[in-house]
C-alpha cells in the first residue's frame, strides 16, 4: 500500500514536471493493457519499438535516445524483453501498467519507459529518470 502511494505520487511529481515545461502530450500517468502495448510505436527522430507476444520486442534506432547512453553498446541495442512493472518490480506475468521494464539483449541493459496521456492515445517516454521526461522528438506513439 505505501508503494502504490509512493508510486502515484511520483507519476503525479512527474506529470508537473513534464506540464511545467510545455509537454503536452506528457500530462499524465496512463495505465495500459498488453493488447494496447503490442505492435510499432515510433518517434520523430526515426526510433521505433516494436512489442510482440511472448514479451520480447525489436528496436530501431534507439541509440539515438539519450538514454541509450546508459548501456555499454548503445549501438547494438536492437531486441530485447519486455515487462510491466507490478507493486515492486517488473513481472511478465503483469497485463497492464504505467511503467515498462526494456531489457536488451545485447547487454543486458535496462530501460524504464513510462506510459503518458490518454489511454486511447498513450505516449512512452524511455528514460533514466521519469522526472526529467523525454526531448519532444523523444516520446513514442503507435504507429498508425
Amino acid at each position: 500500500m505505501v508503494r502504490q502511494i509512493w508510486r502515484s505520487a511520483a507519476f503525479t511529481a512527474v506529470a508537473i514536471a513534464l506540464t511545467s515545461c510545455g509537454w503536452a502530450a506528457a500530462i499524465y500517468a496512463t495505465e495500459i493493457s498488453t493488447d494496447q502495448l503490442a505492435g510499432r510505436w515510433t518517434n520523430e527522430a526515426g526510433t521505433s519499438l516494436t512489442f510482440h507476444a511472448g514479451h520480447t520486442f525489436t528496436s530501431e534506432n534507439f541509440d539515438k535516445l539519450p538514454v541509450a547512453s546508459d548501456c555499454s553498446r548503445p549501438s547494438d541495442l536492437s531486441s530485447g524483453r519486455w515487462a510491466f512493472y507490478s507493486e515492486t518490480s517488473a513481472d511478465e506475468t503483469a497485463s497492464r501498467g504505467t511503467v515498462l521494464s526494456l531489457t536488451f539483449s545485447a547487454d543486458d541493459c535496462r530501460v524504464d519507459t513510462y506510459l503518458f496521456g490518454d489511454e486511447d492515445d498513450p505516449v512512452m517516454c524511455p528514460t533514466a529518470d521519469p522526472d526529467e521526461g523525454c526531448e519532444s522528438i523523444g516520446y513514442l506513439r503507435r504507429a498508425k
